[in-house]
């Protein structure tokens, strides 16, 4: 399956993205990690070269896997290196 809007995307349940894989709620959660991650991966080259509606697919398909991750994950893991006072403490 792709998740850029090109060819070969899947025939399955149609997104929120117009037919971009199946809903992000009926994913198992292996199958959310890794589309989560191809699509973290593809970003740059979606934005760099993809068409206007290829980006439009890919934001719209990676802010309802963001949002299915935080709903099952809502007191994720956070590094504390990554919030304020961790980076004051780099300073």
């Amino acid at each position: 399956m792709t998740v850029d809007g090109g060819a070969g995307a899947s025939s399955g349940a149609l997104g929120s993205a117009g037919g971009l894989g199946v809903e992000p709620e009926q994913l198992t959660d292996d199958d959310l990690l890794r589309e989560l991650r191809r699509l973290h991966d593809t970003r740059h080259e979606t934005l760099r070269h993809g068409s206007d509606d290829a980006l439009d697919a890919h934001t719209v398909r990676l802010a309802d896997l963001e949002s299915e991750y935080l709903r099952r994950w809502p007191q994720r893991e956070v590094d504390p290196a990554r919030l304020r006072e961790g980076a004051r403490a780099r300073e």
